[in-house]
């Protein structure tokens, strides 16, 4: 057990730790071996458009490029109601001009399997510290290809890397720790919830403030460079509850039966549910969200007993409440929790070991709703695709409401919690 005060263990502590079980050189090998032929076969499903891939594809082929040909003008694309991302995103959709001998197409995919690849280095490294565990990197290394092509035709990975990246350092450079968040809050938001379990005191202090600081200055650049950088807050209100998300499989359940008429409905670059109800699940979802993060933070305030797994436990369990209570819950959202799950199998004391491998069931179920049997099942809400995706969905929300419950055991004393 390490003391509260930036996670550093007592001289007589840091004696009686246990000897690193850095991995073998031999494993390392092994394991890049596996990366080169799982990523070459990824790449293969997207580019040939293997079960389905086909569709996968268009997302960067058509709209990303559509928003990188306006990007470049120096605006922002608000007038597309898909355009729902900070204004540090645009720097993703422009990253293809690094790699100018390739189209941006090809460019884009050869970026995103990279932060892949330094998102699987991270891992690696963080084993071999004093409580390290190779067991994250195999996670992450075994369980994305789950998802096939899906990884390499979206942003997602590029944002998880940023995730991993800021948990990773806040355990010895919390200042770096804090500026990574605060970059992956202006690209997609979530990466600023890595922040929720630093430790009290000094290096919350130095996280938060460095965070508060990046989110500014990347805000003043883009403003500089770019018109219409919060066009994007425009379009995020009128989202309505996406077919793949909690809610959505609820009204996908009634409408099986036939006790719910409502439609399905291409709105906001994604296939929703019009129609009766809709909007009052709507707000049921957006009063979850906000439910699980008032008890993520009466957490903080009770909790008394700080690992070094703490604070990758807190995110991960953050990023589970926020991902399952979405209106939205799509395929890629599974990208962020096998990252953060990788993170905190990285640390032998992780509360999170079982919600980690349900986090990959989960994913494996989300391979075929998306894009396996999507056209097929999940749109016409066939009894299988209906049965698929509200046994994913209750594998998450079981995953989310057990990942809370061993975090607080773990942290929270009887004597606080009765308070």
């Amino acid at each position: 057990m390490t003391t509260t005060s930036g996670l550093r263990p007592t001289p007589r502590a840091a004696a009686a730790r246990p000897a690193s079980r850095a991995p073998r050189p031999g494993t390392l090998v092994a394991v890049a071996g596996v990366w080169v032929v799982t990523r070459v076969v990824m790449a293969l499903m997207l580019v040939h458009g293997f079960h389905g891939s086909d569709i996968v594809r268009v997302e960067v082929s058509v709209t990303y490029h559509n928003w990188y040909n306006v990007l470049v003008t120096g605006t922002m694309p608000h007038n597309d109601i898909m355009w729902q991302y900070p204004p540090a995103a645009a720097a993703i959709f422009l990253s293809p001009d690094l790699l100018p001998f390739l189209t941006y197409f090809q460019a884009f995919v050869a970026l995103t399997v990279l932060c892949d690849g330094l998102i699987l280095l991270g891992l690696c490294r963080a084993a071999r510290r004093s409580d390290g565990s190779i067991a994250g990197a195999l996670l992450w290394l075994g369980a994305l290809p789950l998802l096939m092509a899906t990884p390499f035709a979206r942003y997602d990975v590029q944002v998880t890397l940023l995730a991993v990246a800021a948990l990773l350092c806040l355990r010895f450079r919390p200042r770096l720790g804090g500026v990574i968040a605060g970059i992956g809050a202006m690209v997609k938001v979530w990466p600023l919830l890595t922040l929720l379990g630093t430790p009290r005191g000094k290096s919350t202090r130095d996280a938060f403030v460095a965070a508060a600081v990046s989110c500014v200055a990347l805000l003043v650049v883009f403003s500089l460079f770019f018109r219409d950088t919060l066009g994007f807050l425009g379009n995020q209100g009128d989202r309505g509850i996406q077919i793949e998300s909690l809610g959505g499989s609820v009204l996908m359940f009634l409408r099986v039966v036939d006790l719910w008429p409502g439609e399905i409905t291409f709105q906001y670059g994604a296939f929703e549910y019009t129609g009766p109800y809709v909007s009052a699940i709507a707000r049921a979802s957006l009063a979850l969200t906000v439910a699980g993060f008032l008890l993520l933070l009466l957490w903080r305030v009770k909790a008394r007993r700080w690992t070094t797994a703490t604070p990758l436990d807190a995110a991960f369990c953050a990023i589970m409440v926020f991902t399952v209570t979405s209106r939205v819950l799509s395929p890629q959202y599974l990208i962020w929790l096998l990252g953060l799950a990788a993170v905190c199998l990285t640390c032998r004391h992780t509360t999170q070991r079982p919600i980690a491998w349900l986090v990959v069931v989960a994913t494996a179920l989300t391979n075929l709703i998306f894009p396996v049997m999507y056209g097929t099942d999940i749109l016409a809400s066939t009894p299988l695709g209906t049965f698929l995706l509200c046994a994913r969905n209750g594998i998450l929300l079981y995953a989310t409401v057990w990942s809370g419950i061993r975090l607080w055991k773990a942290t929270v004393p009887a004597d606080a919690a009765a308070l």
